[in-house]
């Protein structure tokens, strides 16, 4: 599958839909995002990255109810799919790999 490299951002909006599991839309996105990495994130880039990811097969994505609170407007909500799951799995396994490969010294400093 062509362009399936995942960057640090996207990797964060994958598991953050993960987080919020049946209430992933664009706002509730950012807003955990913003609340976890206590970094400052834009409706739109949140918004490309799920262009993006939904792209590369790791989302998909719904139209839920109309609501009140948004003027009756839906919301377009996400989940993540089988290959966004091992995608994030492959992930996992590669930053635990790199972090078990530094050696101690790096943090403990020579003795």
């Amino acid at each position: 599958m062509k362009g399936t490299y995942l960057g640090e951002f996207e990797e964060l909006v994958l598991l953050t839909v993960g987080i919020l599991y049946d209430d992933a839309y664009g706002l509730s996105i950012t807003d955990e995002l913003e609340k976890r990495t206590k970094r400052h994130v834009t409706i739109s880039s949140v918004h490309k990255a799920l262009v993006r990811l939904e792209k590369k097969g790791f989302l998909q994505s719904e139209m839920g109810g109309a609501t009140e609170q948004r003027g009756g407007r839906k919301k377009k909500l996400y989940a993540l799919t089988a290959s966004g799951k091992n995608a994030l799995g492959r992930s996992m396994e590669l930053r635990t790999e790199m972090w078990e490969a530094v050696p101690k010294v790096v943090w403990e400093g020579p003795s």
